[in-house]
């Protein structure tokens, strides 16, 4: 994906010179693109000439798994996977076996497919880096969230609608 997260790492990587391949359902107006140094592929295409595949789309019934055994075999021996995105983007018993047959070269993972737990083989690779979610904890983050938070309380205070319902239990 190459919404706000993806264009932000984008905007990093092409200071870097680094070339941009990016897929997703709607491509970016072409002035955006530019900017980014990005071309837009197919997923296909993507999975088969990237060095590094990061992950940047929200977790849905079409995205979950997206990244099989099927894509897997389609990436270079050489390729890199990151996923800071929804844990079950990827397959990790998939990834496992992937890495295990030196499908890709390594995987980083900062979100897991059975958060907390972790796919087994996993934490004993060497060419595996977990952390533990660690993609929101920046103090601007942080404070953003005790905002919303903050701001919720007192409109349930004052009988009003409250944001970023996850969801439909009304309180009393």
């Amino acid at each position: 994906g190459l919404g706000q997260i993806g264009q932000a790492v984008a905007k990093r990587l092409h200071a870097f010179d680094m070339p941009i391949l990016y897929s997703k359902h709607h491509r970016l107006p072409i002035s955006r693109e530019t900017q980014l140094g990005a071309t837009f592929v197919s997923q296909d295409e993507l999975l088969q000439r990237a060095d590094i595949v990061t992950l940047h789309l929200p977790l849905t019934t079409q995205t979950t798994h997206l990244i099989d055994n099927a894509a897997f075999s389609k990436m270079k021996s050489t390729a890199l996977l990151i996923n800071a995105a929804r844990g079950p983007i990827v397959d990790e018993q998939a990834l496992v076996t992937a890495l295990q047959q030196h499908q890709i070269a390594g995987a980083a993972l900062d979100v897991y497919e059975h958060e907390p737990q972790v796919t087994p083989g996993l934490a004993t690779m060497n060419n595996v880096i977990l952390t533990p979610h660690l993609g929101n904890a920046t103090v601007e983050a942080r404070d953003g969230m005790a905002t919303i938070v903050a701001e919720n309380v007192i409109a349930m205070a004052q009988h009003q609608p409250i944001k970023y319902v996850v969801n439909d239990v009304t309180p009393a």
